[in-house]
């Protein structure tokens, strides 16, 4: 497995770098790069590589857009974007854009390996703060709140799962319900969350099971699923 890291911080990279050689035994090579640029000219000498480490704020990288940028010349590189960012916006606009996933640099190191695999795997990591954001923000226009302690799906939510439940894709979803395919990632992530559950399959099932297809469409779900460090796919 061939990893690279694009970061701007010598130590960070030398932090990562150790930590990632402790995680696997399956890593071959671990490149590195500085600035964004040098970032794409290794990618393109690589055509193996296996997952990207991506600092947003590395020289060259103009903000997210780095990572659209990076997803159209690689798009079989899953990009994980570890950064000193931590506005939701961001975080947002950066899973649009491609990310396999969102990790602050404040996070611990198991959150950050566990959103690695996730990416490895085909999922999607979903930082906390990103699904609370959503769940309250889709809350609040119907009249109902819940703290993410209480995993409670919205409104918007239970729609998404309807929806899974008829076989839809994310891209006809969001052309049913009007939104951005980005925006449907972030609400099928958080569905998957709530329900404990790491596919489309497994979210269809397990909705059959607890009574929710068909069931009011605001509709709290005491399951033992923590969010703060398992993340989610939202293939």
């Amino acid at each position: 497995m061939k990893i690279l890291l694009i970061d701007h911080h010598a130590l960070f990279r030398k932090g990562l770098h150790h930590l990632l050689r402790q995680w696997s035994d399956g890593i071959s090579k671990i490149l590195e790069a500085e600035n964004f640029q040098d970032g794409l000219n290794i990618a393109g000498q690589h055509p193996s590589l296996d997952l990207v480490l991506l600092e947003l704020r590395s020289p060259g990288s103009d903000g997210v857009i780095c990572v659209k940028r990076f997803h159209q010349r690689f798009p079989h590189v899953p990009v994980v974007v570890v950064s000193g960012e931590e506005n939701c916006s961001v975080m947002s606009k950066a899973i649009s854009y491609g990310a396999s996933g969102f990790v602050c640099k404040s996070s611990s190191g198991p959150v950050l390996l566990n959103a690695l695999r996730l990416a490895l795997s085909g999922g999607i990591y979903m930082p906390t703060q990103l699904l609370y954001q959503y769940g309250r923000m889709e809350a609040g226009k119907h009249g109902h709140y819940s703290s993410p302690d209480e995993y409670s799906l919205t409104k918007r939510q239970m729609n998404i799962l309807n929806y899974l439940v008829e076989g839809l894709s994310n891209k006809e979803i969001a052309r049913t319900t009007n939104l951005a395919e980005g925006t449907v990632k972030i609400h099928v992530a958080a569905v998957y969350q709530a329900l404990s559950v790491n596919s489309r399959m497994e979210a269809v099932r397990v909705a059959k099971l607890l009574g929710l297809v068909g069931a009011p469409e605001v509709t709290t779900l005491p399951v033992s699923c923590g969010v703060s460090e398992t993340g989610c796919r939202a293939e």
